[in-house]
């Protein structure tokens, strides 16, 4: 099973026994870590992807160690005006083993959608009978070559 998940900003793409580095979180190291904002998650073929998120999609990871990154330089310069500025930053990270990727047994709404859409039949132009996937392509469509 694999996932992308969203913290601190940032998305991740994860699998069960995958090690990742994500922006500071609270907690001890052995502690278990749950990530509920699920953005996509694939299982065998199975492929479910939220707008935004997957609803009853959960990422279960443990704690493995807190640290900090390498050093960066800012270093800011303007030329001809004698000004210089350097300065060091470190930022702070929580390292994650990945657990558990899961997916309760309801369908995500963007699934919901397409399934909803594919049922009731694409739009079509009475006019000329071409098919378009929104009501409001075939408006335009109308709109534009049926004067």
């Amino acid at each position: 099973m694999r996932a992308i998940i969203e913290t601190g900003g940032k998305q991740f793409h994860v699998a069960p026994d995958d090690t990742i580095r994500v922006a500071s979180l609270r907690g001890e190291p052995g502690e278990s870590v749950t990530f509920d904002r699920v953005l996509y998650a694939a299982k065998d073929g199975d492929v479910r992807y939220g707008t935004p998120r997957v609803e009853g999609a959960q990422v279960t990871a443990e704690i493995v160690k807190h640290g900090r990154g390498k050093k960066i330089i800012v270093f800011k310069f303007k030329r001809r005006k004698r000004y210089k500025r350097k300065q060091g930053h470190r930022q702070n990270f929580t390292e994650l083993r990945i657990t558990d990727v899961s997916v309760t047994a309801g369908t995500s709404k963007a699934r919901a959608k397409a399934t909803d859409a594919e049922s009731e039949g694409a739009f079509a132009c009475p006019e000329c009978g071409r098919e378009f996937e929104t009501e409001r392509g075939m408006k335009l469509h109308r709109s534009r070559s049926h004067k």
